[in-house]
């Protein structure tokens, strides 16, 4: 786990960018909470919110993500009310809690934006639990965000602004269905119920600090799409959670809410959240139950009890979620992960297909916006598979067709992403084998992605689909313009050679039984 974090790969150091900057934004925010004299309780929120800026303002563009980072207070502002008004009223302000929790769920099917600003309303709502917030505090609360919101802004947009140097990441397609088909309603319930179960068994085990299992369950939801998923997360979270407390008996409870060297571990957490969100939801976890230990400690109310009751909230939490995953409208892992399973696929024939145009001169074409966007549907796709690879997965079987798929459609991206340098060359023209490699590339996902193909393909002898193209392209007449450069020509047709033998292979763990699904839920 310590090598899956700090050796996995970083492309243009983008994760260590992300954390540094994170500390110094929020730093920043919360000093000049504490030049404007703000108390402890404002400073502490000002800085969650500049961390949830940072951290879940996620838009394509730079444009976008500082126009979401500007509607936070919109959505944050009337909830922080709410949620001092019900204060004193028990019954209302738990069930004005579980409308934000399914509100912000729900929300996700407006994309990025809708994330975001799902996640800054519930996280609102619940620091007013954990601060006990009354009305009063109201105007210091809302300056100390706005403050600190405009100076981690003046970090991320004006300073240390990277995002506009790289390239746009690939924009992500819209929710489909409508109703109870589409994810993000279900989950939005599923999350609604999951939360009620976590606070009527939180306060029972705590009159004071439910809100914990209350926002475990939230965590948990956030990021995922079918059941699978979210039971591993779930189990990720229960270990990060308990990991922290270990190492927060042995490295904040002795710290005795000490500022400096306080101030110091929140930044080590901080930096922690952001460095390992991308690569392990436990560290992460590890980060976040250290850091919420430090801020009870700056408080005075840490103890090792509390510490305890934090990992027994974490519990019910999890459970909460567990419980509605299974029985309240479950979305099966094995049809989302088929779904992006298909969206790679098709991806990886625009990449082809772009690529081809590219090498035949076609003005405009360029196939690296979809090399990107294949990287995040990869991405997703071993989000959906990690159910079946985790180490405790019993299914022995289908864990290895599924490790087989991730490592053909690793291999999909390597080739695609060779082609694509090779016809981002200035020299590189038409040659009549890479149009026909092409179109053969064609055929092989429309064999995947198509029912009909499918059923077709499942009757051709499995030598003859895999061995014949591939030697009738290698025995084919080249018929090359006379300006051609072969150097380049013979690279990208080993590398389409390449693709088109990993999509053929795709077939053998791809075309299963409906009875054995690859993902068995």
């Amino acid at each position: 786990m310590l090598k899956r974090v700090f050796v996995a790969p970083d492309p243009g150091w983008l994760r260590l960018r992300s954390a540094t900057r994170a500390v110094l934004g929020i730093s920043v925010a919360v000093a000049v909470c504490g030049f404007a004299g703000h108390s402890l309780a404002a400073a502490i929120t000002g800085g969650l919110a500049a961390l949830l800026a940072l951290f879940t303002v996620t838009d394509a563009t730079v444009r976008k993500q500082a126009a979401t980072t500007a509607l936070l207070p919109l959505v944050g502002f009337p909830v922080l009310a709410l949620a001092a008004v019900l204060h004193d009223h028990p019954v209302a302000r738990d069930i004005a809690f579980l409308a934000v929790m399914g509100a912000g769920v729900y929300a996700r099917r407006w994309g990025p934006r809708g994330h975001s600003l799902g996640v800054f309303a519930f996280m609102t709502f619940f620091v007013t639990q954990f601060l006990h917030t009354l009305p009063g505090q109201l105007p210091e609360l809302y300056a100390a965000v706005a403050l600190s919101l405009l100076s981690s802004s003046a970090v991320r947009f004006g300073l240390w602004c990277y995002e506009r140097r790289l390239p746009p990441p690939a924009a992500q397609a819209p929710a489909e269905g409508r109703g109870l088909a589409r994810t993000t309603t279900r989950q939005a319930v599923q999350a609604t119920v999951g939360g009620a179960v976590a606070l009527v068994i939180g306060q029972m085990l705590s009159g004071e600090r439910w809100y914990w299992a209350v926002g475990a369950t939230w965590w948990i939801f956030v990021n995922t799409t079918s059941r699978g998923e979210t039971l591993v997360r779930g189990f990720r979270r229960v270990l990060g959670t308990l990991i922290g407390i270990a190492v927060g008996l042995v490295v904040v409870v002795p710290l005795q809410g000490a500022a400096v060297p306080t101030a110091v571990l929140v930044a080590v957490c901080v930096f922690g959240i952001f460095y390992t969100a991308a690569v392990s939801y436990t560290w992460m976890m590890l980060s976040v139950t250290l850091m919420a230990g430090a801020l009870y400690g700056l408080l005075g109310v840490l103890d090792p009890a509390l510490l305890a009751l934090r990992a027994m909230e974490t519990g019910v939490g999890t459970l909460g979620a567990v419980l509605a995953v299974l029985f309240v409208l479950p979305v099966t892992t094995h049809a989302t992960t088929d779904a992006w399973i298909q969206r790679a696929l098709r991806c990886v024939h625009v990449c082809t297909a772009e690529a081809a145009a590219r090498l035949s001169g076609t003005p405009g074409a360029d196939p690296s916006p979809h090399v990107a966007e294949l990287e995040t549907l990869l991405g997703r796709v071993r989000l959906s598979l990690a159910p079946l690879v985790h180490p405790l997965s019993p299914l022995r079987a289908r864990k290895a067709r599924a490790r087989q798929v991730l490592a053909l459609l690793d291999a999909c991206a390597r080739e695609v992403r060779g082609l694509a340098s090779i016809a981002a060359d200035p020299e590189a023209s038409h040659d009549a084998r890479l149009a026909a490699a092409c179109w053969r590339v064609e055929t092989a996902v429309e064999a995947l992605t198509t029912p009909e193909k499918a059923r077709e393909a499942r009757t051709a002898p499995v030598d003859e689909a895999r061995t014949a193209p591939v030697d009738a392209a290698r025995t084919a007449p080249a018929d090359v313009a006379p300006h051609a450069p072969t150097v380049l020509t013979e690279p990208a047709l080993a590398h389409l050679h390449s693709l088109e033998r990993a999509l053929t292979e795709l077939a053998a763990p791809l075309r299963t039984s409906p009875r054995e699904p690859l993902i068995g839920a």
